[in-house]
């Protein structure tokens, strides 16, 4: 048996976190709490990044998702005040459409990682494998259709949003 080294007791720290503070942010009542929850969840995957010698996925990680997002998030949740009686059902067309979305996307996950252990991943030893250059290169000669094709799911993300942000009008 080999010893443990400090990266890999960094992982399963990393890992606990964040697991733990997913779920937390899934079983939590309060929606204020839940946001919170999800920034802890997203620093420590950006520990991850780290680890995994991406530091500048790692900042963006953090700049755009636990910092601009994030704040977008807490402040609509204290703008709409959200509670159970004010809570407006939505039809059940809506409701059908949105569990066939959920899993469509499923779907495309596990078709996507079906592939995971057929990739081939760089060298851990490659001192230039997180920085800016190489990821670019990477992004937009290997990866240029899904990076374009994620930006038709944001926005896909963000119609769904104004659906279910709309009141219904009698």
């Amino acid at each position: 048996m080999g010893h443990i080294t400090i990266t890999q007791i960094l992982f399963g720290v990393l890992s606990f976190v964040a697991i733990i503070s997913g779920v937390l942010m899934i079983f939590t009542k309060n929606p204020i709490y839940s946001v919170l929850y999800l920034i802890i969840t997203f620093f420590a995957i950006a520990g991850h990044y780290i680890l995994l010698n991406a530091q500048f996925l790692a900042v963006v990680h953090v700049i755009v998702y636990a910092g601009a997002i994030m704040v977008l998030f807490l402040f609509v949740i204290m703008m709409l005040n959200l509670n159970k009686d004010t809570e407006p059902h939505k039809p059940a067309w809506i409701q059908i459409a949105a569990v066939t979305a959920g899993g469509i996307m499923m779907v495309t996950l596990v078709g996507a990682l079906k592939g995971a252990d057929q990739m081939k991943l760089a060298q851990p030893n490659d001192a230039n494998i997180g920085l800016v250059n190489n990821l670019g290169k990477v992004l937009f000669n290997d990866f240029l259709v899904p990076f374009e094709l994620s930006s038709v799911l944001f926005l896909a993300a963000m119609v769904g949003a104004v659906m279910l942000s709309k009141k219904n009008i009698h």
